[in-house]
């Protein structure tokens, strides 16, 4: 049944665009608000359609079109490309009995590149690699964090685990009904599946926080996953969209590729209503996504809202989020999310997270209900060149832990990360 709605939308597609007098595209019609130019003065489109690129986030996700699209960008023949990466250095402290210490580094390389055919149609490339694998497999501390396993044996509880190696490794390939209608095909491996908001570290409301959201797994967990095959339908600022996929996470090997499944399905609705919201709803169904649980099948089902606007006094985005995890042995999990950057100027960056989320991973017994975190933190660059900047910066958690006789986490418990970065965009 869930294989079936992979077909509807192909095949509904082109009888939704009939009202449209022209297949392809017509510029002169088009809403040009957010449409990046680079150094060259050439203009790139979405890869999904014919809206501006800065509407473009993580896999085939939205973000709303008036967000800047940060990058590096240049041409090669009919090539358009745009790089993007950043190295931090973080140290790290954690409160507790639970809590620990480290010194670590995050780093991303990103790449993207886009071509226009004869055809009208666009051929998109995209490849994201990380260096995280090199702090561990066991990640670093974050309290109150869980999911997926450092050694193959346990669960990884208040700890949060590395990126493999090779995050994103996708290309896809949109054809226009009209000037604002298209279909797309995205393939990955590996890959997002329809499922969730933007990923977190390309979010534009949380793309400077070093430390990675509690409810990371309730919300946009599969941005990494070994096998994504995605087809969809854009009509103006709408979008629909089906994923098979491998509902397995990538299991504590970091640097290898993992078996692809394609087991589970996920679909999602996006809308932009105009150039500063970007919301969308989905639900997927997850075979097996825990390898220490491999009986235990999950239903997830998430909701979103990210915001952006410019104002003479800065800039400032936020996101709301909302996930559900029911799982097959009668669990029922959920997950909130609210976040927020504000950029007086260039050299100024400040956040705010607040989460709450249930989970039976944290403390022995019944699923916990309530725990959260609420976190503030800001950056200040200076930049080094027209394309690099150098940053330094610090965030402040308190965390609100379960009690438990047996594994509590102490009186007040807190994290702390102080760090610097360097960002080529």
């Amino acid at each position: 049944m869930r294989r079936i709605l992979l077909l509807v939308i192909l095949s509904a597609a082109p009888a939704l665009a009939q009202s449209h007098d022209m297949p392809g595209m017509d510029m002169s019609s088009m809403d040009m608000s957010g449409m990046d130019m680079s150094e060259h003065g050439m203009t790139m489109h979405g890869l999904l359609g014919g809206y501006g690129m800065s509407r473009e986030a993580s896999g085939t996700s939205w973000q709303p079109q008036a967000a800047p699209h940060a990058g590096i960008h240049l041409s090669a023949g009919d090539w358009m490309v745009m790089l993007h990466g950043k190295v931090i250095g973080v140290a790290d402290w954690q409160s507790g009995p639970r809590g620990d210490d480290m010194l670590l580094s995050q780093s991303m390389l990103m790449a993207m590149a886009t071509r226009d055919l004869e055809n009208g149609d666009t051929l998109g490339l995209k490849a994201m690699l990380s260096g995280d694998p090199f702090m561990g497999r066991r990640g670093y501390p974050l309290l109150l964090a869980s999911g997926e396993t450092a050694d193959g044996v346990t669960h990884l509880v208040d700890r949060q685990h590395p990126h493999d190696m090779l995050m994103e490794l996708a290309a896809t390939y949109s054809h226009p009904l009209s000037s604002t209608d298209s279909v797309f095909l995205y393939g990955g491996y590996p890959g997002e599946p329809a499922l969730g908001p933007s990923a977190y570290m390309h979010r534009i409301s949380a793309v400077d926080n070093p430390m990675t959201p509690i409810s990371h797994h309730w919300l946009d967990s599969t941005h990494v996953t070994f096998g994504v095959l995605t087809a969809g339908y854009v009509h103006d600022d709408f979008k629909l969209e089906v994923s098979q996929f491998t509902g397995r996470e990538p299991d504590q090997y970091r640097f290898n590729f993992d078996h692809a499944t394609f087991d589970s399905t996920s679909a999602r609705l996006s809308w932009n209503p105009d150039s500063h919201w970007s919301l969308q709803v989905s639900a997927g169904w997850l075979k097996s996504p825990e390898a220490l649980e491999p009986a235990i099948d999950e239903r997830r089902v998430t909701a979103s809202a990210t915001w952006f606007d410019q104002f003479d006094f800065g800039s400032l985005a936020a996101t709301i989020a909302f996930g559900n995890k029911h799982l097959s042995n009668g669990t029922d999990e959920s997950a909130g999310l609210l976040e927020a950057e504000f950029k007086p100027d260039d050299a100024w960056t400040l956040f705010a997270r607040a989460e709450t989320l249930g989970s039976d991973e944290l403390v022995p017994g019944p699923a916990v209900r309530g725990a959260g975190e609420i976190s503030l933190g800001a950056i200040h660059d200076w930049k080094l060149a027209e394309h690099w900047k150098f940053g330094l910066g610090g965030l402040y958690a308190l965390d609100f832990a379960p009690s438990s006789p047996t594994a509590g986490y102490g009186s007040n418990p807190h994290g702390t990360m102080v760090f610097a970065r360097l960002v080529a965009e």
